[in-house]
């Protein structure tokens, strides 16, 4: 069993391309499971944009449920908040991470996968990428470390 975040492209616009001729749809990063078949397991997930419920279908792809708003088959944060040690929890806050984030942080806890990395900030600076990342050592072991990188074109 794996997991994976991707892109869900949603039915919305964003306000800045509103008056676009082509429009550009909103995409937000959702995290799903890949089961032992590498079959990708269902779930609803909700636009961060105008709160539209998707099912996800398989990676990068999904189909809006209709009159699903405010569905609580959605996983929130406090939900899973309460799956992660509270060190954890307050560092996700402070970087005011996605709610894919903390679902990826769940599943490497539930399912051990200690060393495995995820990036908690990235910021592109000309040709140079800086950020940080959170390591998983352990259950209750983590380890945040800034990175640095050249650009790649």
């Amino acid at each position: 069993m794996e997991g994976i975040k991707h892109l869900i492209q949603c039915h919305c616009v964003l306000p800045q391309y509103r008056k676009r001729r082509d429009p550009v749809f909103h995409k937000f990063v959702a995290f799903s499971v890949i089961d032992d078949e590498n079959e990708v397991v269902s779930k609803l997930v909700t636009c961060n944009n105008c709160a539209a419920v998707h099912r996800v279908t398989e990676i990068g792809k999904s189909e809006i449920v209709p009159s699903k708003e405010n569905s609580r088959a959605v996983v929130t944060q406090a939900e899973l908040s309460l799956s992660l040690p509270k060190d954890l929890v307050e560092l996700f806050k402070t970087y005011n991470a996605d709610l894919a984030t903390w679902e990826e942080a769940v599943f490497i806890i539930d399912n051990k996968k200690w060393g495995t990395v995820i990036t908690m900030s990235r910021e592109d600076d000309d040709d140079v990428v800086r950020g940080k990342t959170l390591e998983f050592l352990g259950a209750d072991r983590f380890r945040v470390s800034a990175f640095s990188r050249d650009a790649v074109l």
